[in-house]
């Protein structure tokens, strides 16, 4: 049976340059591309092959959803302190630190 093939930092780094180039000419795509969950997907199979167990897929399924919810933070916050004319450098380290504190909220609370 083949094992699943680990993904490596160059399959990164092309879908990252894929996502840039897509939204060089259509932001709205580039969003598409950059918004699946292609980790999730692939976490989801490996773990079934690995363990067969649905129920933890199902688990691992709502914690992600709950998840999202921080990262959520970070995108609605780039584009306030862009428009407000705050450097792009400094608008990714606050809305990145706004995020962290999201998530480290968010898993106290699934705790």
């Amino acid at each position: 049976r083949d094992q699943p093939r680990s993904r490596g930092l160059g399959d990164v780094y092309k879908r990252q340059v894929l996502v840039t180039e897509v939204s060089k000419r259509n932001t709205i795509m580039g969003g598409l591309l950059a918004s699946l969950p292609l980790v999730s997907f692939l976490a989801f199979i490996w773990l079934y092959i690995d363990t067969k167990d649905t129920e933890r897929i199902a688990e691992l399924s709502s914690q992600i959803l709950w998840l999202v919810i921080p990262s959520l933070v970070f995108f609605a916050l780039i584009p306030i302190f862009l428009k407000l004319n705050i450097g792009f450098v400094t608008s990714m380290v606050y809305a990145s630190t706004a995020m962290l504190i999201s998530y480290g909220i968010a898993i106290t609370i699934l705790k």
